[in-house]
Parts: structure tokens; C-alpha cells; sequence
């Protein structure tokens, strides 16, 4: 059974990685979906007709650049306009950078945090209304392990993370009577092209081959030493939008291969 068709969910994003796998996951349960990104218009439109085949609904797609809150606003309003509601909402955008805090930049750090946490609020924000008049809704925080643990040279990812986890739990007590959930997943390492990309370039780095630079820096952290896969983390994600997760909300659910268990 579809469980969630007649369902409209938007998930930013979602033309890559973890983003790309949580539109399908909801795609194949029935949902109607709006993928959101950044690439280019036949780009965009080869991944938005391709997972309309796949699952048979509906599939738009909006550009929109999140660390900016009236695109933002603007992307949640798209969405309204295409598919007059928002059942689902993902927040899944967001960046990274690897620097000593002394040395990070400060651009940077003001577009890492409208990015990974500003987006948020304001997307979150804008959809809540309408969750409220149809008395149901999800959202779901992609946040990460490390929004509950931190790393060096990662103080702001780690930052925007914890405060994402955070913002979570409040959104989640103060709906809770709504029929409203609200939940952030912290997935550890996940294979992704970024991370891919990462393999070779610390293979080069260390000298070493790929499959030992997987086991020994970028999986040091993680005790299973396997990367999380992409579908793992939309199947997740497609429970918590469904029935059988409406009593799970203000949590950070850990997906991390046993890192935040040591």
C-alpha cells in the first residue's frame, strides 16, 4: 500500500545525495513531491521527469537559494501554488567546511549557518500555517551525528547541526497537540558523490589505498566501518512521515553506524 498517497511533501535539497534518495523514498509511497536545487533547467528536468515515471505522481521542481529567507519563504509559496498544500516538509539543504575556527572564514561561516539553519526556520516557518488548518503534518531536519557530537576543524557545521536538533524539539512541543510531528535524523558518514570524492582525494593525501582510507579516516568514527547508505536514510525518513510515526517527534534519531555510542 502507498501510505502516504494524497500527500504532498517538499524536500530541499533533493536533486543529490540524501536528498535525492528522501524524494524517492516519499515518490514511491505516493506522495507528490517538489524536488528543489540548483541545477541547471534541463538538469532539473530530466531528475523532476524521471521520478515522475518511477512512481506515476506528480514531481515539480523549484529553484531557490535558501540562504536567502525571502527565497526561502518564496520556495515554500511554489510549492502552495503548484500543489495547494504541504503535508511533508524536508529540510535537507546544506553545506560543509573543514577549518581551524581561528582561520574560518567569515563569509563563510554567515552562509554555512543561513544555509544549514537559518533555511530552516524560515522554510518551517512559512509551511507550519497550513499544517495547522489541515490538522496533520511532518517535517523532518536532516541534522547529523554531529548535532549531537563534535568534531575538529567542523565547529561551525557542529554548531548548526546542535541547533538544529534543538530547533526540532521545540517545533515538536509546540505542535504536539496538532497532529503536527517534527524530528531531526543524524546520520553519520553517508555515501554520497561528495564523500565519494573525499575517498580519492584522501587516498592521494595519505598514500594509502581507497579501501583502507574508508576504514581508517573517513570511517575512524564509526564502529560498523560501512558508509550509510543514501535509501537507508529516505526509508527512515518516509516512516516518520507516515502513520506509524506519528508518535515519534521532538527526537534526534541517530543513524550513525554506532559512532555516538562509544
Amino acid at each position: 500500500m502507498s501510505r502516504l498517497a494524497g500527500k504532498t511533501a517538499l524536500v530541499t535539497g533533493s536533486t543529490s545525495g540524501i536528498g535525492w534518495a528522501v524524494a524517492q523514498a516519499l515518490a514511491d509511497e505516493g506522495a507528490r513531491v517538489m524536488l528543489n536545487g540548483s541545477r541547471p533547467a534541463a538538469e532539473a528536468e530530466s531528475l523532476r521527469a524521471a521520478l515522475a515515471a518511477r512512481c506515476g505522481c506528480e514531481v515539480g521542481y523549484a529553484p531557490a537559494n535558501l540562504a536567502d529567507p525571502a527565497s526561502a519563504r518564496d520556495l515554500v509559496a511554489q510549492t502552495l501554488a503548484q500543489f495547494g498544500r504541504i503535508d511533508i516538509l524536508v529540510n535537507n539543504a546544506g553545506m560543509q567546511h573543514v577549518a581551524a575556527i581561528d582561520e574560518f572564514p567569515d563569509e563563510t561561516w554567515d552562509q554555512l549557518i543561513a544555509l544549514n539553519l537559518s533555511s530552516v526556520f524560515h522554510t518551517t516557518k512559512a509551511a507550519l500555517p497550513g499544517m495547522k488548518a489541515q490538522g496533520w503534518g511532518r517535517v523532518v531536519n536532516i541534522a547529523s551525528a554531529h548535532g549531537v557530537v563534535a568534531s575538529p576543524f567542523k565547529a561551525p557545521y557542529t554548531a548548526s547541526k546542535h541547533a538544529v536538533v534543538g530547533f526540532s524539539k521545540a517545533v515538536a512541543l509546540e505542535v504536539a497537540e496538532l497532529g503536527i510531528t517534527c524530528n531531526a535524523v543524524c546520520p553519520g558518514y553517508v555515501r554520497t558523490p561528495l564523500i565519494e570524492k573525499q575517498v580519492v582525494d584522501q587516498a592521494k593525501v595519505h598514500n594509502l589505498p581507497e579501501d583502507r582510507v574508508i576504514r581508517e579516516v573517513i570511517l575512524a568514527a564509526q564502529p560498523t566501518k560501512q558508509f550509510i547508505e543514501a535509501e537507508e536514510v529516505g526509508a527512515l525518513v518516509a516512516f516518520l512521515c507516515s502513520e506509524a510515526g506519528r508518535s515519534m517527534t521532538g527526537a534526534a534519531l541517530l543513524m550513525d553506524g554506532g559512532w555516538t555510542a562509544r
